[in-house]
Formats: structure tokens, sequence, C-alpha cells
């Protein structure tokens, strides 16, 4: 297949006369900008300027090159992107381009003679993680290459031939210079751990070859591998492993053997669901496609046509935030790393050509200039104990910014809004995974049953910096879960987006239901320890929200607080003190406390601490406590790793003599003190408090939190208190609301529903009912105090509001959105049997007739009944939900890529007249009904022109082997014989 052709499928037209652009021959050149405005480029440029001031703390002068201690001389690759830009900026880089590009080339000749497949013994060959820094030391090379003598030519292109040939060479057994990691073969792993980011690793080790491969004979090998691990990394589901669609020349139900996610498209890493590990699918394949790219090779159809990538990633925005992260439900670190989050969304975008991606990237981007220029300054990833991460992420954002000037035009981001309405929807990723989220346009919230990482999850306006969600929401700390009743409600089938979620708990029940307005309902049965949010408090110059003040307004008042942890000044009333100390109460993470640096400030706010011998209660041996008064703000001191878990840890000061102190400051690493206390003393033996973090003020029923977000309580009589990095509200019902807008006030003080033995809230319209016991609920009525909405169900009017009966699982709860809106003052007595979102019957007490206005969307009608009769009412064109259809929105497959003149299946169970599956040749489709379920009918409705072709229903308890209909099944198939272009297409399959 030509460039043209590949680069046409994956929409990157724009790119290929860029790519043609490139000067020929063996050396290749970063490419001039385009004329195409490129603001995320422009951000990128300045990034890599700005970050070299941080490269070239990294030189060593002993051996005349960058560090090899974490891989960091892979900082050629930034260095070599700016030495190609017609406007290098030595003002903020802080080095002049002549000096950078001596220091450069000297490294790259350096380390490609230490590299293990020359001959060397540095580093190199291993698959894990050496590899992956040789993809961007030959790529540095390659755009440097008229800089380099014969000789380091000569080592770069063996070490990109010979890391291909060593790859190809293993087969599919483990590498075994990789300390025990592997890919399983080419079985993959799907529970517990994925092999994905394994898999890609195989893989991406074989590009730089493939790329720069020139004759060697050995190349159409090495690209068969490729193909092979490529198409694996993902692997297929077991429903979708019938799918015969083509790629670089290959069925991939013949090349795929690997499994490496689960059904509900989601991988596992370390015991967990993990977004993060996801996103390597992307930044392994923007690794690898760079190199063709810029040899100007034809992409691998596999790098466009990732099996399964449209569901992996549609699960990605399902997780997303407004700062281009995913969420992290099960994760305690790796949270805003932002430089190791660029490559993936830059790949998805300016490669694949996806507009969300785009706005994805667009705001990670917005955020990123303001991230590095935080304490500690210039760095990428900051918040991480991983030092590989900050050379890993200078190249990646290199790579990131080719991306974008090897395009005509970038690709242009849909509007932050159309991005929550694509992302927007549910879904239960299964008991195996213990995931339930849901985005809608105005939060993400979600909950996490999984052992060990139980929780509820809410990000308010999608704020990945306002509630933290690495502590639960609203659940006590550590709660362990022996029971769980989850549901995910979809609005083509049950006609809302919602999720509910009950756990039993040692001492009780708690339960959680999200709705398609933003807002959360937390109830319980009165846990100890429960209604708390964890807040972010930081201050980051440029990031919304994060101005390092959180600003509470309440009944009666209003408080602008500060925790005063992240290098503001904690002042005080002075003092006499030789020694000054933090003592922790609370650290914010699972990685107790770890500072950058520690001052102690005279009355003059001068710095007394600085070069004073600290002292603590303890330290890791790479984090001592002197790192803290060094001055240097690229050091740090952490309490030792087998302290972790103590909340006292300390660490103190030793000023030589007793001085008048005002205040500290402290600059923390992201394990921060969530409370905590400034002491001081004169012998080190008698403290005395100076300052007690964070200040609280207590209140009552509703606080709205910086504008972003409200809470309102119901029941109870505890208070609620707040700080500047935490609310705690313990309620029987405590209901969040996202944005600022509401009127909490009048939330607060409307009468509620009330239900006996029920846990009842009515936010937003929505009904959201608990049965917190271990004993069903049959036909219990919940009195309404309001006659403004109605729901399926049969209600009745009483004189203070509406009668509605349900019934619940023992342990369980249901969110029921409202299906018609009334006016009017129908009379008590008055009946309303609401059958779905179509149809409604009104029925007039026996002596009374009754007159009342129904709404629904647009439609209204007013409906005059006589005392005693009944009418029913309908609403025309209408989706009818709730459905009884089993297949109503569930995964189908095959997934992608489709086979050839096939549709997507998903368009035959959307429940929408207006899409439908072409079978094509292979004409099967599975439907993955979610657990197995007893199937009483099966039927199939065609578009009306075209022939019907013969079709047959098969089914399967487990995807894998399939028969006639069983009267019980979990996947459910439609084959379609001898489909033709023109015949009959199926618009709907319902399964019953």
């Amino acid at each position: 297949m030509s460039r043209r052709s590949v680069l046409t499928l994956a929409g990157l037209t724009g790119m290929t006369s860029a790519v043609a652009a490139l000067p020929a021959g063996s050396a290749a050149a970063a490419p001039a900008a385009p004329a195409a405005k490129d603001p995320v480029a422009d951000i990128y440029r300045q990034l890599l300027h700005v970050h070299t001031q941080w490269v070239e703390q990294q030189w060593d002068t002993s051996i005349g090159a960058y560090r090899a201690a974490d891989f960091r001389f892979t900082v050629v690759l930034g260095n070599a992107v700016l030495l190609g830009l017609d406007d290098y900026d030595a003002r903020s880089t802080g080095i002049d381009a002549d000096t950078l590009r001596a220091r450069t080339v000297a490294t790259i000749q350096r380390y490609s003679a230490t590299n293990r497949i020359v001959g060397g013994t540095e580093w190199g060959k291993q698959l894990f993680w050496d590899s992956t820094f040789e993809l961007y030391f030959v790529l540095a090379a390659r755009l440097l290459w008229k800089d380099l003598d014969p000789a380091t030519r000569a080592n770069v292109q063996a070490i990109a031939e010979g890391q291909a040939a060593y790859a190809y060479a293993l087969g599919t057994r483990d590498d075994p210079l990789s300390d025990g990691r592997s890919p399983n073969g080419i079985t993959g792993a799907w529970k517990g751990d994925t092999k994905l980011a394994d898999m890609g690793v195989y893989a991406q080790a074989l590009a730089p070859g493939l790329a720069w491969a020139g004759d060697n004979a050995s190349a159409p090998d090495w690209r068969d591998r490729f193909l092979l691990w490529r198409a694996n990394a993902s692997g297929l589901p077991v429903a979708d492993r019938a799918n015969p669609a083509v790629v670089d020349g290959e069925r991939i139900d013949q090349l795929l053997t690997a499994r490496n996610l689960h059904d509900s498209f989601i991988v596992e890493h370390n015991g967990s669901a993990d977004p993060y590990a996801q996103a390597e699918l992307w930044r392994t394949a923007g690794r690898a496609a760079i190199h063709f790219l810029v040899a100007k090779q034809p992409l691998p159809q596999v790098l466009i046509h990732q099996p399964n990538g449209d569901q992996l990633w549609r699960t990605l925005r399902l997780l997303a935030s407004d700062a281009g992260e995913p969420v992290l439900p099960m994760a305690a670190d790796r949270y805003h790393l932002y430089g190791r989050d660029v490559l993936p969304l830059a790949y998805l975008a300016q490669v694949q050509g996806d507009r969300d991606a785009a706005r994805a990237e667009a705001e990670l981007a917005e955020r990123l200039l303001h991230y590095v220029r935080y304490e500690p300054k210039y760095r990428l990833t900051k918040l991480s104990d991983q030092e590989k991460y900050e050379p890993e992420a200078r190249a990646e954002l290199a790579v990131a910014y080719l991306f974008h000037r090897l395009r005509a035009a970038p690709v242009q981001p849909v509007s932050v809004q159309q991005f929550f309405a694509n992302a927007r929807g549910t879904r239960d990723f299964g008991e195996d995974i213990g995931l339930l989220a849901h985005q809608n346009q105005a939060a993400f919230a979600g909950a996490v049953t999984k052992p060990g990482f139980v929780r509820f999850l809410w990000q308010p306006g999608h704020d990945n910096w306002l509630v933290d969600s690495r502590d639960p929401v609203f659940l006590p700390a550590d709660v362990i879960a022996t029971q769980r009743w989850t549901k995910a409600y979809q609005k083509n089938r049950d006609g809302t987006h919602a999720t509910a979620t009950v756990l039993a708990v040692d001492d009780g029940y708690a339960g959680f239901t999200t709705l398609p307005t933003g807002t959360v309902v937390y109830a319980s049965t009165g846990l100890s320890g429960e209604g708390s949010l964890s807040l972010f408090n930081l201050s980051v110059p440029g990031v919304p929200g994060l101005d390092g003040y959180r600003t509470f307004t309440y009944a009666g008042g209003k408080a602008e607080l500060t925790d005063q942890i992240d290098g503001s000044d904690i002042t005080f009333t002075p003092r006499v003190a030789r020694y000054v100390r933090m003592l922790g109460r609370e650290p914010a993470t699972e990685y107790g406390y770890s500072i950058w640096t520690l001052r102690v400030l005279d009355v003059r706010g001068a710095d007394l601490a600085q070069g004073a011998m600290p002292i603590a209660s303890s330290e890791d041996v790479w984090y001592p406590a002197r790192n803290a008064t060094d001055g240097n703000p690229e050091t740090r001191w952490a309490v030792n790793r087998e302290e972790r878990t103590r909340e006292d840890s300390w660490l103190a000061v030793d000023l030589g003599s007793p001085v008048k102190v005002a205040g500290v400051r402290i600059t923390w690493e992201s394990a921060y003190g969530k409370k905590f206390v400034i002491q001081t003393s004169t012998d080190a033996v008698t403290w005395t408090d100076a300052a007690v973090l964070p200040e609280t003020r207590t209140v009552s029923r509703w606080v709205n939190i910086d504008g972003r977000a409200g809470l309102v309580t119901h029941g109870g009589k505890g208070k609620i208190t707040v700080s500047a990095t935490g609310v705690s509200a313990p309620a029987p019902i405590i209901e969040g609301y996202s944005g600022g807008g509401r009127d909490l006030a009048r939330s607060a003080a409307r009468p509620m529903p009330a239900a006996k033995g029920l846990s009842v809230s009515d936010a937003d319209g929505f009904l959201s009912i608990f049965n917190l016991t271990p004993h069903p609920a049959v036909d219990v009525t919940v009195r309404l105090p309001s006659r403004q909405w109605l729901y399926v169900g049969t209600q009745m009017v009483t004189k203070d509001g509406l009668e509605w009966p349900v019934s619940l699982d023992a342990a369980s709860a249901r969110v029921e959105p409202p299906r018609f809106r009334t006016e009017g003052n129908p009379p008590a007595g008055t009946t309303f049997q609401v059958a779905d979102s179509h149809r409604v019957t009104v029925t007039a007490p026996p002596k009374t007739r009754a007159v009342v206005t129904l709404r629904c969307g647009k439609w209204s009608s007013t409906v005059r009944v006589p005392a005693g009769k009944s009418r029913t009412v309908t609403v025309p064109d209408v989706p009818i939900t709730p459905v009884a259809d089993l297949s109503r929105g569930r995964t189908t497959f095959p997934t992608s890529p489709l086979p050839a003149g096939m549709t997507s299946p998903e368009n035959a169970v959307d429940g929408d007249p207006r899409t439908s599956w072409r079978p094509g040749e292979s004409g099967r489709m599975v439907v993955d009904l979610g657990a197995v379920h007893a199937i009483s009918d099966v039927r199939v409705a065609w578009s009306e022109r075209g022939e019907q072709r013969p079709h047959r229903i098969d089914s399967s308890p487990d995807g894998l082997e399939y028969g006639p209909l069983a009267a019980q099944a979990r996947y459910v198939a439609l084959v379609v014989e001898g489909w033709q272009v023109g015949d009959a297409e199926v618009i709907h399959f319902v399964v019953r």
C-alpha cells in the first residue's frame, strides 16, 4: 500500500506533503513550521525551550556528556528538535545553540559507543526499558545526522538494526536481560496484570530497525514480527475471535492469540483497573510511528487500525477529566504527571486524526506551561518518584511536537462541551474489574468495588484538582465491602444515564447514585468516619482552582481558607526558638511525607534553616533529611519506606542557637501533609504548637465549595466541617451538586421524600431510592412532597404530594428518572399510571373530575378526565424507555477494525430506527448480554429496501463455543448468509 493510501486511511492527507518535504537521503531533520496556526505545537515548542534549563542541570563535566543515571542522556532528542528550529531561543533555554549542539553531539557520540549492541557495557539491548530509550536516542541521532562522525553514524545504525535483530531472535520468548518481565508468549494476560504494555515494548523495539534498515535482508521478517506483537498488544476479547478483518494483509482472527483486556474494554495492571497502562497502546504506537514518518517509510496499517483501539479509546473518554488525563480510580500515585500523558493524545489526535483526542491534548498542553514553572521548576513529571519519567517525558514531548510539525495543518479539536457530550455514558466493567463509571457533561462519578480499592468517585466539573479521588468520596477510609450491588443505567435502554451502588460493610450499608445532571447522592445507615471529601489545595499559578485557597459559602457566612502547605508562608506570633519542626497528623497519600525544602523564617522573612542540620523521625536512604535544608530545590527528604503509614512522622531543624522565628515555608512533594502542626522548642524536649493546619470552620446543612461544587445534608445532627483540604459532612443522606450555580439553601430546606425502611432523595427530580437492609422491600409507599414529576408506575395524588409504591431487593438501589412533568392542581385521589416514556393513563377520583397538563420535552397536552373515568395519552415520536430488550445498548462484536463492507453492529442494538447494521460479506455479529440470561424470544427487524437474506441465531454461554439458540446464554449471534451490497440491513436485533 502506498504511503498516501495509508495516511488517507488515517485521515492524514495533510501530513503527507509535510513528510515529503523532509530532506532526502538518510539524514533527516526537524521540519520547518508550517503556515497553519497550531497553538498546541507552539506550547510544546515553549516547553522544550524552558525544560532545557532542567536538561542543563544534567550535564556532567567529568564525562563531557549528559548523565547516564535514569537514562538522562536521552534528553538529546528534545535538544535535536530544538536545534532544528529557525527560532531557537537561547533566553528561554539558558544556553546558546552552538553550546547545546556541541553537548548534544558529544553525548550521542559517547553513548552510541557504550551501548551493549555495539560492544559497550553501559546500557542498551534489554527490552525493559533500555530499548524504549534507544528509540529516543536513535531518533535524536537521525535528526542530527549531518553533525555526526562516520563512526557514530555506524554505531547508531548498528543499535537500530541490532535491537530489531535481538528482539526478533527472541521469538515469543522472554528477554533474559529484563529481570522477569514477560509478555507471556503471545497468550497475554487479561486478569490482574495486562501484557498490553509488554507486547508494545516488543513491537516498538523492532521499529527503528524497520524504519532505518535500508537493504537489510531481515527487514521482511522484522515487519511480520512487528505486526504480530503490535496486533496482539490489545488482543481480542473472546467474543471477537471470529473477526475476519484484514490488517497489513493478515486476518486478525488468525493473527491474534493474546487476550490482554477484559470484554468491557479496560485493562488491569498490578491488580487494578489502570487507564494509564491502557494508554500505553498509543504511547508505544507513537514511539514506533515517529521513526517511520521521519524516515519517510509507510506506516504499518496496524498502527492505524489497532484491534479494539476504538473501544479502548472510548473507555478512556468515559474516564476523562478536564485536563486531558484520565481518572485513575484505583491508583494512589501517577496523578498529575502531565508530561507523561502527552504522547498518547498527540498520537491519537495528530496521527490517527481523532478530534476528541485533539481536545484532550489541547487541554493538557494548556496546563503544561504552568505546571513546568511550578516548584521544583522546569520538570515535566515533578509529582513522581520515578526519575526516568523526566527524560522520557522530554523525549515524548519532542515526538508530539514532531507529529504536529509533520502535518500541513493540525487536527482541529472539538469544543470542551462536545468532547464531554461525545464521552458521556455509563458502564459497569464487571465484577472482576470492580469499576462502575459515569461520564456526563457536568461531572464524572463512579464507584470502585474491588477488594483493596473500595471507594466512591466524584469529579464535579471534571476538575481533577478539586476532589482528591485517592481518598473515597463520603465513604469511611479503608472500608471493606463484604457485599456489592451495582447497576449502570443507559439512556437508550432505561431513559437516562445513571448508576447505583450499594455496599455492605462491617457496620452497616452505604449507597451511592450518580445522576445525568452531575449530581451524586450518598446514603448510609450511619457508618463511623463517613461523609468526608478530600480536597486538593496547591498554589499553581495559571491552573484553574489552584491559587492556594478554597472558598466556602454557607448559611450566614463565607470563608477563604488556606492550608498553607504548598510554598506559602505559615506565619505565627514571633517567638524565640532553637528547634522548629513539622509534626505530621495525617499524610495525604499512602507514601507518607516528603519535603523538597523546609525554610524557617525570621521576622523579616529571611530563611534561617538553609545549611542548618535537620533531623527526622525517619529518612529514606535515597532522600535523607539534609536534603530539605541544602538549598537545592531538586533534592528532598522522605520518610523511610517502612514508616510511610505512620501519621506522626516529623522533620525538625536545629538552628544552632535560640533565635526569634516568625514562620516557616514548606515546599512539599506530592506526598504532603494533609494535617500537621508546626512546633518550636528551645531544648528539643518541650515543644509548643506555633500553627495547627489546616484551619477549619463549622457550618450547617449546606456548603458551596469554591464555586465549583456544593454539598447538602439531610437528616442527622452532624454539622459540616470545612478546611482548605477537606470537608466532613456526616449525615444519613448527602447530595453533591456539580457547579456553583445551585441554590443550596433551597435544596437543604426542601421537604424530602419519605418511605418506611428506605432512604430516598429527589435531587434534580430523579428518585434515588436505597434499600440499606438485608431484607427485600415489597410495595413500599414512597411519599413524594412534589406533584411536579411522574415516574414509571402508578402514583396517586394526596393532599401533600404523591404516593408511589416501589419494590427493591435487599441491599440494592434504584434510580428513577422523571418521565412526565405536571402542571395544574389535580384533586386528591387522581392516579397516574405511567407505562413508559411514551404513555400515561390519568384516572380521576370517583366523584371529582381531574384536569392536568402533562409535559414531556417540547410536547404538552392538557388532559380533562370526568369523575371516575380514565384517559390514556401518548407522546408521539419519542424513544420508548424502559425496554425489556436484553440486547439494547450492550457491547457488540466485531469491534474495530470492522470487516470489509460491515458497519458497526452497535447500530442494531441502539434502539434508533435511523441506524442499521450492514452485515457485509462476513455477515456475523454478536451481542454480549453482560451475564447469562434466560432467553424467550429473539427478533430481527430489517430495513424496507433490499432483499432479506437467510439468517440464523446462535448462542454461547462463554463467547467461545456457539450452537443453536439455547434457553440460557450470555452471547447471542446473528449470522446472515450471502449478504450482498443493496440487500436489506438490520435495523433492530432484539433479545428478550
